[in-house]
């Protein structure tokens, strides 16, 4: 039998790496003109400069943790392994196809859930709720 796979991934406009050019260009530009009043003695604004620095660093810092989250469904066989990279954690969750079972969005509810006996494990974050109700018809076709 082959292995099946669906990827879910966060929409994200800027990879890291792009970020990272763009913030290098933020912090010279920035630097140059706090540069420029310093030089032309007005001290103040190089103070506000490094608290706008500071600030855009912490949010891009925030921004870059989560632009490679994404969650993914795999069976392989008669077993369904879900997994999880959120934040930089990555979890892997087995369960067996012939167990386990999927439960639909509760209305209002953004994500749906695969669970077994104890375990229940939350995903679809990251797509629309046609994209979901999609999904969840063609992994259930491939449950035993």
């Amino acid at each position: 039998m082959s292995t099946k796979r669906w990827q879910m991934r966060r929409n994200c406009a800027l990879t890291p790496r792009q970020l990272l050019q763009f913030y290098i260009v933020l912090v010279c530009l920035s630097l140059i003109v706090a540069t420029g009043f310093w030089l032309a003695g007005v001290w103040v604004i190089p103070i506000f400069t490094a608290i706008e620095l500071t600030a855009v660093t912490i949010g891009f810092l925030i921004y870059c943790r989560h632009a490679l989250d994404s969650e993914s469904i795999e069976i392989d066989g008669k077993r369904l392994l879900v997994k999880k990279f959120i934040g930089y954690k990555d979890t892997l969750y087995v369960f067996n196809t012939q167990w386990a079972k999927i439960e639909p969005p509760i209305e209002g509810s953004k994500t749906f859930h695969i669970s077994q006996s104890h375990l229940r494990v939350e995903l679809g974050q990251f797509i629309r709720h046609e994209q979901q109700i999609a999904l969840i018809a063609q992994v259930r076709a491939c449950l035993g």
